[in-house]
């Protein structure tokens, strides 16, 4: 890799603008001259434009703060009325009935290639908490795996880890980096923290993907949190200049994007034809959409969310969000993935185990059943279980032949309020794993079980949100009765950190009472915040 960078042109940009911004690591295998200097032309060519398009993002919430409702664009209707479709889609991705997703530690990333799956999704961005030794051990690893040469050894047991010898049976590797609006402090180039979006990505590239291409397997990529086309556009410069700077074919880069933003709903058309030349499908990004849409209705009492639990994919904006996102998908020639299921199995618990299978089942047929041509999953016990319903119930590698043309989604039926009620166990639960995922977080565990599911930076997202929606617009009630006010969060905060500080062994109980302070002051914040981990951030980087 190093040898096709240097034989390129030398660039006006240089990589002494590069530098490591941390204590011990400075990761010189990663980043020698000509991988500094890819990061330095991406920070110097891309990050104004990145700035720009998250300015853009802030002035449409400040329309959606005054009152104005998401809608699709007048002036892209030719793209969406237009007949063009997508490239066609290489032969590793045409058949993606089970994806599984997790954080990007060794021991992960060779379980999920060895699951079974069709697919892993290494993910930087919500089920890895961004500290430095994180971010190093996961570029490392992964170089590792696409060599064939990864391995791991459990420190606690001795069992060792490595890569099945039946290699064609691995998951296909693809990579999620973070998105456009998370910086990476630890990496700066002319002074400035580099976007994290840029630093993940540039990284894997240079040392993956050329070996990738080699293999026929990639690089393959899932872009996070798009809000619009122009992020999407962004993207496509990006993906381009690192094929041109690397030596590789337009296009060899492959993408899929998860459209886990209420915005991002409306401009499905617009960032498939943005990507059309390597993108080769869209996700329900479920968890990270319900978030999107309490953030994008944060100043709308009558969009109200109920507890959590009742918020699933029968609620009539999230089955017509699935509905339309297969529609759009079949009619461009793009594969249209499924939605994450957060069980775990629950090994000494029968009955409760087979009721968490039973909402897996129900859920995973509804998707095949709509027209979906895969779907993920957070655990390996999951797999079978997904794959068997896929395998009957979509036969063929894909469901492209499912047209769906009896959708027609309004824009009110997309952004439709959700029936349910608030209830103890809902508010109790959303400050619990709230507090326990940003204590995880915080030390340095980015996928955390709590209560049998796998809760990430998204399910925790959700809770946070929720929280602060019901506190703010005020006059709410639980299901029995009680007022929703600050008097019952401040005794239930109380309350939750008290139990929780009697389990020394929970993730990151070290870090429990900066998780406490840090959602008290979030929740009595006059807006809500952006992202959580945005605001949990520095607490990571004062560590360095």
């Amino acid at each position: 890799m190093s040898a096709i960078l240097r034989d390129i042109e030398p660039r006006k940009s240089d990589p002494s603008g590069f530098e490591v911004v941390a204590e011990g690591d400075a990761a010189h295998d990663l980043f020698d001259v000509a991988a500094q200097q890819i990061l330095v032309d991406l920070h110097r060519q891309f990050d104004p434009e990145r700035r720009a398009r998250l300015d853009a993002r802030g002035r449409r919430q400040a329309c959606f703060d005054a009152g104005e409702l998401p809608d699709w664009r007048a002036d892209t209707r030719a793209i969406r009325e237009g007949d063009w479709r997508v490239a066609p889609i290489p032969a590793p991705l045409l058949d993606r009935r089970v994806e599984i997703t997790g954080p990007t530690d060794p021991k992960m990333i060779l379980n999920a290639l060895n699951s079974g799956a069709r697919v892993y999704m290494a993910d930087f961005e919500d089920s890895t908490s961004p500290t430095w030794s994180n971010l190093l051990l996961g570029q490392r690893s992964l170089r590792a795996a696409v060599a064939g040469t990864l391995e791991f050894t459990a420190p606690d047991t001795g069992k060792r880890y490595a890569l099945r010898t039946d290699r064609d049976n691995l998951a296909t590797l693809m990579v999620r980096p973070r998105g456009w609006h998370l910086v990476e402090a630890h990496a700066c180039v002319d002074g400035a923290s580099m976007s994290a979006s840029l630093f993940d990505l540039g990284v894997f590239l240079f040392h993956n993907a050329c070996a990738l291409a080699e293999q026929g397997r990639g690089p393959y990529v899932y872009l996070p949190k798009l809000e619009a086309m122009e992020e999407a556009a962004l993207w496509e410069s990006v993906l381009a200049h690192c094929e041109e700077r690397l030596g590789l074919a337009h296009g060899t880069i492959k993408v899929t994007v998860l459209i886990e933003t209420l915005p991002a709903a409306f401009e499905m058309h617009e960032i498939l034809h943005a990507l059309r030349q390597r993108i080769v499908g869209l996700n329900c990004g479920r968890w990270d959409y319900i978030f999107s849409y309490l953030k994008t209705f944060r100043a709308h009492p009558d969009r109200i969310l109920p507890s959590r639990a009742q918020v699933t994919m029968t609620q009539p904006f999230l089955r017509a969000y699935s509905e339309l996102l297969i529609q759009t998908c079949h009619r461009r020639g793009a594969h249209a993935m499924g939605g994450m299921a957060a069980q775990i199995p629950i090994a000494h618990d029968a009955e409760a185990n087979a009721a968490a299978l039973a909402r897996v089942r129900a859920d995973k047929e509804r998707e095949v059943a709509a027209g979906h041509d895969g779907t993920w999953v957070a655990h390996p016990g999951l797999i079978p279980l997904a794959r068997e319903i896929f395998d009957r119930g979509m036969p063929t590698p894909n469901q492209q032949q499912v047209a769906r043309l009896d959708v027609a989604v309004t824009r009110d039926e997309l952004i439709a309020p959700c029936a349910g009620t608030i209830t103890r166990a809902g508010f109790e639960g959303n400050i619990e794993v709230c507090v326990r995922y940003l204590a995880a977080w915080l030390a340095g565990q980015g996928c955390v079980p709590i209560h049998h599911l796998m809760e990430d930076a998204a399910t925790a997202e959700i809770a946070r949100a929720q929280i602060w929606q019901w506190l703010a617009h005020g006059g709410l009630s639980l299901d029995d009765g009680n007022a929703i006010d600050f008097a019952l969060f401040d005794a239930t905060l109380h309350e939750v950190a008290q139990r929780l500080a009697a389990h020394a062994d929970l993730p990151g109980s070290e870090h429990l009472e900066v998780a406490v302070h840090r959602l008290d002051d979030l929740t009595h914040d006059e807006q809500l915040a952006d992202f959580l981990t945005l605001a949990a951030y520095p607490c990571i980087v004062e560590r360095r």
